[in-house]
């Protein structure tokens, strides 16, 4: 028995269509206009909707165990919340710097998600070090074609900050297998420095969380990535673009590097620093790294994924609670637990304010929340699109349904929102995995263990 979705407004990047959708062995078989009934189809009727492929998160922690605190995430929990926003594939990183090699962290990974994920998802290999142990293990996996892309971190020492002659030797490699390297660009001695400065001026709360590692500091790291990359041949992107800074200093290695792509997260367009700057200690519930900025650095950042000139639209995804977590950190902001979830609201929020709010078209959210990442990551033919061939992950989108969203109703299970009382406008009303139903107006249905990792 087939699927047939019927009447609604086909999205792609190019364009939108009215066609229906036939979808048979999981995969998608024809998109046309007026498409026969077949015998014993199940029958989705979307007169009114818009029907775009299954979202793609490219960067989301749905599993992270850090140096004594962990993330309030796992994949039952992540994965669930992914397809209630309509997001059917997540991209996480296989690795927290605290395993002792790419294959122990390999495996810490296989047993979190395997038979827990209820959406597909693919895994970037963290690299901590670079070392013979290293290159034999990420060769083994390469081969394998189970790695594609590795993350690289220019900050969080001593877990995770990878030093020059490392950066060069992972660049190297990745050039010569033809992977993408991710990086998060700051810089690992600055930031700590200026910690030890502000605190020791009893600068101790959370709004000194972004004065300690200023747009300054993440353009030199992505200075210092991209110059690297340019010499080595590499693929790179930059992950979490937060500033006009960082963005400038990127574009000035445009036609220099081999290939170059650079991702911005859904809270640096919505949330801006005074979040963090919130009185008795609230404001540690936005505390993350890079920080959030100021509302200019917000218009570049819109007028930049508008443009084209950032790939795609991630949220880093890393929840903490509040209470015994972020309150780590009372009297010394460096002990905050870094980062908020989002993947639950990703979708809605872009598609509020930036299809409704008039600074996205829908064909560009599409491209930078579904194709640009399928793309980029060696999915394009399985993943981010609606035609034949591709997997039949689909999401009927009802573009008038309203929302607000609360930590009271969301499925992260964090007991505070960061988008706390935002009203939205649109919302998924089906969303298929390969073809099966699995969430409808809201609610989850069907098999939820059915996700699979992903190979390039």
């Amino acid at each position: 028995m087939g699927l047939l979705i019927r009447g609604g407004v086909v999205v792609t990047a190019e364009g939108r269509r009215r066609a229906d959708v036939w979808c048979v062995g999981g995969k998608i078989e024809r998109v046309e206009p007026d498409l026969p009934m077949p015998e014993g189809a199940e029958v989705i009727e979307a007169a009114g909707r818009l029907v775009l492929p299954g979202l793609v998160d490219p960067h989301v922690h749905a599993y992270l165990p850090l140096v004594g605190v962990q993330a309030q995430s796992d994949y039952p929990r992540c994965t669930r919340a992914a397809l209630l926003g309509g997001t059917t594939c997540i991209m996480d990183f296989a690795g927290s710097g605290l395993e002792a090699d790419v294959d122990a962290a390999w495996a810490l990974w296989t047993q979190q998600a395997e038979g827990q994920a209820a959406c597909d998802y693919l895994w970037h290999m963290t690299i901590t070090r670079f070392d013979e142990v290293t290159r034999r293990q990420l060769e083994a996996l390469v081969a394998a074609g189970r790695v594609g892309s590795l993350k690289i971190y220019l900050a969080y020492k001593p877990t995770l900050a990878l030093g020059d002659e490392d950066l060069l030797a992972v660049l190297e490699f990745a050039a010569a297998h033809d992977l993408v390297v991710m990086a998060h660009c700051e810089n690992a001695e600055l930031i700590p420095a200026r910690q030890r400065q502000l605190l020791a001026a009893g600068k101790t709360g959370p709004e000194w969380h972004e004065p300690s590692r200023p747009s300054g500091v993440e353009a030199e790291g992505i200075c210092r990535f991209l110059t690297f990359a340019e010499a080595t041949g590499a693929r790179a992107y930059v992950v979490h673009v937060s500033s006009a800074e960082g963005l400038e200093m990127a574009e000035r290695f445009r036609g220099r590097v081999r290939e170059l792509y650079l991702e911005t997260m859904i809270h640096y367009l919505l949330l801006d620093k005074s979040y963090a700057e919130r009185a008795d200690f609230e404001g540690a519930k936005w505390v993350l790294s890079p920080p959030l900025r100021g509302r200019a650095d917000q218009d570049a950042l819109w007028s930049a994924l508008a443009e084209g000139r950032v790939d795609t639209l991630g949220t880093d995804h890393c929840p903490f609670n509040f209470e015994g977590q972020k309150t780590l950190g009372r009297g010394d902001f460096s002990k905050i637990p870094n980062g908020i979830g989002g993947v639950e609201e990703r979708v809605a929020l872009a598609y509020t304010a930036g299809v409704v709010g008039g600074r996205l078209s829908l064909e560009r959210l599409v491209a930078v929340a579904a194709e640009n990442p399928a793309k980029i990551f060696g999915l394009w033919g399985r993943k981010g699109r609606v035609a034949p061939g591709f997997d039949a992950d689909v999401v009927v989108w009802n573009p008038e349904a309203r929302g607000v969203i609360s930590a009271q109703t969301h499925h992260i299970g964090t007991d505070y929102s960061a988008y706390e009382g935002v009203e939205t406008q649109g919302a998924p009303e089906v969303v298929t995995v390969r073809g099966e139903i699995v969430a409808r107006n809201g609610q989850l249905v069907g098999a939820l263990d059915r996700g699979k990792l992903l190979h390039f």
